[in-house]
């Protein structure tokens, strides 16, 4: 380390070409055997503390090579991401565009949802939707709903997030190694139908170094702020002992509601996530299986939720807040061999089993409650996946998929029969490797059947979409190319085309959905969704810059959307999934200047528009163009970054939708870490909306009435150990 002078043990180095990861022992030393001849970029990391180093080095046949590491509190940091291809590699690297934050970054944006950790990160492409800040889920690309695929360590979620701009994701950021968003491509390598790209949520470092490692590591954090009245602490350990690794983790989040400038505080925006699990594992050197549990429990207030249920009835006026109560089981068993022959090099199977409850709550002005809605979500998810060995150009993966899941709800908002879907995807991404240039090409076929249950169609009304059987086979697949221009410089260009079976709730729902504000009317003889894109990059890293520019732009025939018919049903707008042409175009830059040693300018941007083509109508609740100015200032463990976030006014809107002024919003986060041989301190500080200004939030299903929090500020202290 090169604040102390000390050697470190337990450091992670990886041979990104050759995906293989080793662990520097107690007197920093660590290990490689029968490396093929070749040239090879190494990383080496130990915790978000230490920013990576990485070195080129030349490996000699019969030859030993040394290669030594310096781990700082200060050097450039190099975004690590699994994601992308399926195994670990530099975000730099990648075919696809790929954002990596690590616990640094999630740390400084505490927050209790994913969409309120994601939001403002400008020149991503990624936004939020809500309708509260329990609710808000990321939009990526313009993409949201069933085009944006949330994952826990490589499975989705299990969560009705996807069906419903009401619903969001229980997951406690606080607790994962990083949270990993990926567009292009590699989306094949998980679902068929994530156009807009993948969110994913890596919970601990062996989900993917499946290897043993000694002794106890751990972290314990609290986090506190003004405002909404921000509180949580989180805690997690592991520890390795032989080959068996043993690890668990425990918290939670609360808000109460937030304030707004103008506007006040917004009544029933408050939230609260409870969180909790653990597992066990070993690593052998050829096979490695691990078993592990989680629950997480939550609850959080709908601002827009309406004191009717759309038949005015007297009784519902009474109603003053309506919240949903969620509970999220998960299950999960992993497998895999390693050395399999001279063609595969390893097999990896993942088994998930999530059990997802979820009630929406109605609570009176004399104080007692009733279940309005309630949903369950049973998801089987089984994947797996053989990495091949590398043969001279050739390297890839190969694997299938299936789910089988349960889906029933009952109550005011029972849009649907209850349904059973299930699934079937085989899927393949190879790449191909020459001087300066690489190739990469990518196919899933993939099989959806969905069977509503005829048993409870007694009382299904007449004028709703008709309960049949519905299965859908379709292929989606991928090309790109990767190469360099320059010392530190690539161009990089993807196109793929996609498949997508309409969702469930866009085939059977009938009926007023609240959350939505909406009369939904699905349409169950919807045809699949096919759509072919182009996204081109251009990136560069050197010790004085680093960027990356890209463009993109989607067309699709039969795209589903929500189409407004302008009536009004049960004081609700009606509105009908229906099919038209359409495309997506936009772009996203992010681009870093050093000024002098310590200090860096960060400029970024992006921009989508998404128009239903047929009649040129904008499509609903698309981000406006937005931008980024900001500073990086690094002084040992001190690190400063103040930040000038814009919003062009969003005037290009859907039937119904109202224009949403521009904005401007000043953020300041500054952090401090104190880092020891086995132990560390880190503080952070967040001051956001630093002028208290008035914003809406475009995307948002209630920014009419609840604006974007004002000024407040939010804390962080952890303490890891490893």
């Amino acid at each position: 380390m090169k604040e102390t002078g000390t050697a470190m043990h337990g450091v992670n180095v990886l041979i990104v070409e050759l995906g293989l990861s080793t662990q520097s022992d107690d007197d920093g030393g660590y290990e490689f055997l029968d490396v093929p001849a070749g040239n090879y970029r190494v990383v080496s990391h130990l915790d978000h503390l230490f920013t990576e180093a990485a070195e080129t080095v030349t490996i000699h046949a019969g030859e030993a090579t040394q290669l030594d590491f310096l781990l700082s509190l200060t050097p450039e940091k190099f975004e690590i991401t699994v994601s992308a291809s399926d195994e670990q590699q530099t975000a730099f690297e990648t075919f696809q565009n790929a954002q990596s934050l690590d616990t640094y970054d999630l740390n400084t944006s505490t927050a209790a949802s994913l969409g309120e950790v994601l939001d403002h990160r400008v020149g991503t492409g990624v936004a939020k939707r809500s309708a509260g800040p329990g609710s808000s889920r990321p939009i990526v690309r313009g993409f949201d709903g069933d085009r944006v695929l949330i994952m826990e360590d490589g499975i989705r979620s299990g969560t009705l997030s996807s069906q419903s701009g009401d619903h969001g994701e229980v997951m406690n950021t606080a607790q994962l190694e990083r949270l990993e968003i990926v567009k292009g491509p590699a989306a094949l390598l998980y679902s068929g139908n994530a156009m807009g790209g993948t969110v994913n949520a890596v919970s601990r470092h062996h989900e993917h170094h499946r290897h043993p490692h000694q002794g106890l590591r751990g972290s314990i954090s609290a986090s506190g702020g003004s405002n909404s009245g921000l509180a949580g602490s989180s805690t997690g350990f592991e520890y390795g002992k032989g080959k068996w690794l043993i690890w668990g983790q425990g918290g939670g989040i609360r808000t109460g509601d937030y304030s707004a400038p103008v506007a006040g505080e917004v009544f029933n925006s408050r939230t609260k996530t409870v969180n909790g699990g653990g597992g066990f594992g070993w690593y052998g050197e050829k096979m490695f299986f691990s078993a592990d549990t989680k629950v997480d429990d939550g609850i959080y207030g709908l601002p827009s939720a309406s004191a009717t249920d759309g038949d005015d009835e007297p009784q519902q006026e009474e109603v003053e807040r309506v919240a949903i109560d969620t509970l999220r089981r998960s299950y999960r068993f992993n497998w895999g061999l390693s050395n399999l022959g001279s063609a595969i090099e390893s097999f990896v199977l993942k088994l998930s089993y999530i059990d997802w409850n979820h009630e929406e709550l109605e609570f009176f002005k004399d104080g007692n409650s009733e279940i309005g809605t309630a949903f369950q979500n049973g998801q089987f998810v089984y994947r797996g996946v053989f990495e091949q060995r590398k043969k001279g150009a050739l390297e890839g993966r190969f694997g299938f998929w299936g789910i089988g899941r349960d889906f029933q709800a009952e109550g005011q908002e029972a849009l649907t029969p209850p349904i059973d879907q299930n699934g079937f995807a085989i899927f393949a991404l190879e790449e191909f490797t020459f001087e300066g240039i690489k190739f990469q090409v990518g196919g899933r076929v993939e099989s959806q059947k969905y069977h509503p249950m005829s048993v409870e169609l007694a009382a299904r009304p007449a004028a709703g979409p008709a309960p049949v059987d519905r299965q859908f086979i379709g292929g989606a697949a991928a090309l790109g190319v990767n190469a360099d221009l320059w010392k530190g410089g690539s161009f990089v260009a993807n196109y793929a085309h996609s498949y997508r079976p309409p969702a469930l709730e866009e085939l059977y729902n009938f009926g007023p959905h609240v959350g939505n504000a909406a009369f939904e009317v699905g349409d169950s003889l919807l045809k699949a969704e096919r759509g072919d894109g182009v996204d081109v990059s251009l990136r560069h890293k050197s010790n004085h810059a680093r960027g990356e520019v890209s463009l993109f732009y989607f067309d699709f025939s039969d795209f589903i959307f929500p189409f407004a018919t302008g009536e009004v049903v049960d004081s609700l707008q009606a509105i009908e999934f229906t099919q038209r042409e359409a495309r997506f175009a936009g772009a996203e830059a992010s681009v870093s200047v050093a000024l002098r040693s310590g200090l860096w300018l960060n400029m970024g941007m992006d921009f989508v528009d998404a128009q239903e083509t047929n009649l040129n109508t904008p499509l609903p609740r698309i981000p406006p163009l937005r931008g980024k100015l900001g500073f990086e200032y690094r002084l040992g463990g001190l690190l400063v970054t103040p930040e000038l976030i814009v919003a062009n006014q969003q005037h290009q809107t859907f039937t119904g939708e109202t224009r949403t002024p521009g904005y401007a919003v000043v953020n300041l986060t500054a952090s401090y870490t104190w880092a020891q041989q086995h132990l560390a301190h880190q503080f952070y500080a967040n001051v956001f909306n630093v002028g208290d200004r008035l914003y809406r939030n475009h995307s948002s299903l209630i920014k009419e009435f609840a604006p974007e929090i004002g000024r407040g500020l939010r804390v962080t202290y952890m303490v890891r150990f490893f």
